[in-house]
């Protein structure tokens, strides 16, 4: 019934911007194209409460939330930025206001991805909650944008303790590939994997997250 219930409170969300709240349709302008820049932020969160949804009533055990490209357009006016985030990630780093706007910009999806995993962590789900049954991982193909550089990539985990993973830490793997961090998420979820991608990345999983 819960499940059924924030399914249909979804679809209501969906019907106000689409239709307007009213009986009558609004004008064209006014409604919701999911493709329109100014359209970014709502269809995040539609997108990851369909997620959440489907995970908790096991519709589904693995999802990818693609946000926009590497050569991203998108502009974010909602944070009043006008620029595109690819002209942005190019700026030199002693453009500050460029860089004041790139952290706002990272700063939102940090608050997308804390959205998401409190979320889940709303869900119970046997002996805790969906949050502790997930690993979440939030991710970027290059370091810095300028310089295309991937070293010292900053990557994200939340969740996951059924699998062994102990949140609140910082580790500095010592350039380790990302590859084999995505042979632990592998194994987390019961995949016996000793590589991902190209075998000249993959040294091993990373056993400090404490996944078998």
């Amino acid at each position: 019934d819960a499940h059924l219930e924030s399914v249909r409170d979804v679809e209501r969300q969906l019907d106000a911007a689409m239709d307007g709240a009213g009986c009558e349709a609004p004008p064209l302008e006014d409604r919701f194209d999911p493709l329109a820049g100014q359209s970014y932020e709502a269809v995040s969160r539609l997108q990851l409460e369909l997620t959440a949804l489907a995970f908790a009533c096991d519709a589904t055990r693995v999802m990818a939330m693609f946000y926009s490209g590497g050569t991203s357009q998108q502009t974010f006016p909602w944070l009043r930025i006008r620029e595109q985030h690819h002209q942005l990630s190019h700026e030199p780093d002693g453009n500050r206001e460029a860089q004041r706007k790139l952290t706002a910009i990272n700063a939102w999806y940090a608050g997308e991805v804390a959205r998401f995993a409190a979320r889940l962590a709303s869900i119970p789900e046997g002996d805790g909650t969906l949050l502790d049954h997930t690993i979440v991982f939030w991710g970027n193909e290059l370091a810095k944008g300028n310089a295309h550089s991937r070293d010292d990539m900053r990557l994200l985990l939340a969740g996951g303790r059924a699998a062994g993973i102990r949140p609140g830490r910082w580790l500095w793997c010592d350039h380790r590939p990302h590859n084999d961090l995505l042979v632990s998420l592998g194994r987390g979820m019961g995949l016996d994997l000793e590589r991902f991608g190209h075998a000249d990345f993959c040294t091993g999983p990373i056993a400090e997250l404490g996944i078998a």
